[in-house]
């Protein structure tokens, strides 16, 4: 008896020893790429300030009507309660997943009534509290825990990944909309000027000095400005109702401001409106390395590691015994096969430990699952850093691109609309034909509004990338 004694002992203390390693901690041993942007020659490291991503959402959009803007939509947009709604979820989860360490008791009375033949009928009760606990020898009950904790942290995350793409689009579609009112007040003021220059040339004809043609192409070309403007106020009921739909709230005018009135950077940047609207010199990004914290999507895929991690250490505490402690504590008439009145007390105690020896390979094969899941997640991870690095590069890029030919479009007008004046003078007075006065005047509305679009591009630019390094999220 006293070898068996022996040998039981041995056999837990090993199976302990065995189990140590799963209570270890997740600790992240997956290395990123250090070049993830690529090219870093347009990545300024400000000193003494706040990086990019680090700068609240209110103090990188400085327009106040677009901050009342965005305050609605985070209040209202559905998808982003959703998001509130997961995360209360995965708190509950953790709540439950915490208290699985506290025994469960339950109160189950039961009575009985039998009859035999023409003896009396036998009323028996029983009045008990069962209580029930399991013992965390072997860590299944803590990695569950931890678990449960990676996965509320993946749902705080996400959260964040919605506010922040909900606060992008916000300002992208209302700067869009700046854009729009930019281009139907250049597209209203052609029409003046192209509706001047028909009559001139309806003048011209009926003094004999032009032909119809010329009258039939400049109505044509002043039609066709007509046509942008109808097309042009679609397009801004259009950005209007997407805003609408992010608000929740049924189709309605926004208020915003005039284009270009509002830059999206620290106050210190001079210059034209276009320069300012998206001058990467003056936006505080930090160092490269430490860029990519901020980001929710890479955040949440290191907890998603992490969450692998301790439901592979779960599945491995599966291998080892269950310990489990039950009793019972309560009153009952039924004392074996007899009835006896009143009640006694009856106290029950029983300790348990089950070793899975065989499981049809269920717990096996659940163990080399969450190995192959933690191990797909750790590629997963590398990939999203990979792609976080793309995005910053590309929105640098973009912000470079337009701040290089923001210049050349600037000047392009300037020197357009000096041949528009000079041109049609020079038809006033018959010295040019109805030809260079249309060209002159189509190119100096394509290059007004190729400006316009190309500031938005870099008002884009900037945005993405403000979202990119993890902005928003505050």
């Amino acid at each position: 008896m006293k070898s068996l004694i022996n040998l039981v002992i041995v056999v837990v203390v090993s199976l302990m020893l065995a189990g140590c390693g799963l209570y270890n901690r997740y600790e992240s041993k997956v290395t990123a790429p250090d070049d993830a942007f690529g090219s870093t020659q347009d990545i300024h490291e400000a000193e003494g300030d706040m990086s990019l991503a680090q700068m609240s959402w209110r103090e990188f959009f400085t327009d106040p009507l677009l901050q009342d803007l965005i305050e609605q939509v985070l209040t209202n947009n559905t998808d982003l309660n959703s998001a509130c709604i997961a995360v209360e979820k995965s708190e509950a989860s953790l709540t439950m997943a915490k208290k699985a360490y506290l025994p469960s008791l339950y109160f189950s009375p039961q009575g009985t009534l039998a009859k035999f033949d023409d003896n009396p009928w036998s009323k028996t009760y029983d009045l008990p509290l069962q209580l029930s606990m399991d013992i965390d020898v072997f860590g299944s009950i803590t990695n569950k825990k931890r678990a449960s904790k990676a996965v509320l942290l993946q749902a705080q995350l996400g959260e964040e990944a919605v506010r922040a793409n909900l606060i992008s689009t916000t300002a992208q579609q209302y700067y869009m909309l700046q854009l729009l009112d930019r281009q139907l007040e250049i597209l209203t003021m052609t029409d003046s000027l192209w509706n001047a220059s028909l009559e001139t040339q309806k003048t011209l004809w009926e003094n004999g000095k032009s032909y119809s043609t010329a009258v039939n192409q400049m109505e044509s070309s002043y039609l066709n400005v007509k046509t942008q403007i109808v097309d042009t106020r679609r397009n801004i009921r259009a950005t209007e109702n997407a805003i609408c739909r992010l608000l929740a709230v049924t189709p309605q005018h926004i208020n915003r401001s005039k284009w270009g009135t509002s830059a999206l950077h620290h106050p210190e940047a001079h210059g034209d409106t276009g320069q300012r609207m998206f001058d990467t010199q003056f936006l505080k990004i930090g160092v490269p390395a430490s860029m990519l914290e901020w980001r929710p999507d890479i955040r949440m895929a290191n907890a998603a590691m992490e969450e692998a991690f301790y439901n592979t250490q779960a599945a491995r505490a599966a291998f080892f015994p269950n310990i489990s402690l039950a009793g019972t504590a309560g009153w009952t008439n039924s004392a074996g096969g007899a009835v006896i009145n009143p009640g006694k007390l009856l106290l029950t105690a029983v300790g348990q430990l089950t070793q899975p020896i065989f499981a049809r390979g269920r717990i096996k094969a659940n163990y080399k699952i969450s190995q192959l899941t933690q191990e797909d997640l750790q590629q997963k991870y590398v990939q999203t850093v990979i792609d976080a690095g793309n995005q910053v590069n590309e929105a640098m890029a973009d912000c470079q691109a337009a701040r290089e030919k923001h210049q050349y479009y600037h000047r392009q007008v300037q020197v357009l609309h000096e041949a528009y004046t000079g041109t049609h003078e020079l038809m006033d007075n018959g010295k040019a034909n109805y030809l260079e006065v249309l060209t002159a005047q189509e190119s100096l509305l394509n290059s007004q509004l190729s400006e316009a679009m190309n500031m938005y591009k870099g008002t884009q630019a900037v945005i993405a990338l403000y979202i990119a390094l993890g902005g928003g999220t505050k």
